[in-house]
């Protein structure tokens, strides 16, 4: 080989290497599947711990109300699949529907968790007790280790659009 196409050579790999090295590392996240569609969503930059640090809770409660980007339409009746990456299954998670708490404890270990529709769209009024049935529910997958939130580490949504 000559000297020409060794250095050739040589700068392609060193080029390619600066720019695998300045690529983020793809923030973990969580699929939504209802029948046979899915959508797989993140944590916002502002949703999601910074060097191993929880989210103070101010900023815990501002994710739990934002708007989600992405979102999926249930039908009445069908179950809602929700899937992690291994990461967030290792130091546990939640699911709430909008700021309600579905899951009773933490889902440690586990990278999956089925819930039934009619459960998430169903609505208490904690004034009069009654239950209504909403037409939307901001789903939030929350990355924590207890289930008080003061131990939460990223907030996944998707809004769950209620079907026919």
């Amino acid at each position: 080989m000559s000297i020409r196409r060794a250095a050739t050579a040589f700068g392609a790999i060193s080029l390619g290497l600066i720019t695998l090295s300045a690529c983020d590392k793809p923030t973990p996240a969580a699929t939504v599947t209802v029948g046979s569609k899915s959508v797989q969503a993140e944590a916002t930059a502002a949703c999601r711990e910074s060097g191993g640090k929880k989210l103070p809770e101010s900023v815990f409660v501002t994710c739990l109300q934002n708007t989600p980007k992405h979102h999926i339409t249930v039908p009445v009746g069908d179950q809602v699949r929700i899937g992690v990456d291994p990461s967030i299954g290792k130091k546990g998670w939640l699911i709430a529907a909008n700021t309600t708490l579905v899951t009773n404890e933490v889902l440690k270990d586990k990278t999956y968790w089925s819930l039934d529709s009619a459960q998430l769209f169903q609505q208490s009024d904690p004034q009069t007790g009654s239950t209504t049935v909403a037409k939307s529910v901001t789903l939030n997958i929350v990355e924590s280790s207890d289930t008080t939130g003061q131990e939460s580490y990223r907030v996944i949504q998707v809004k769950l659009i209620r079907g026919k």
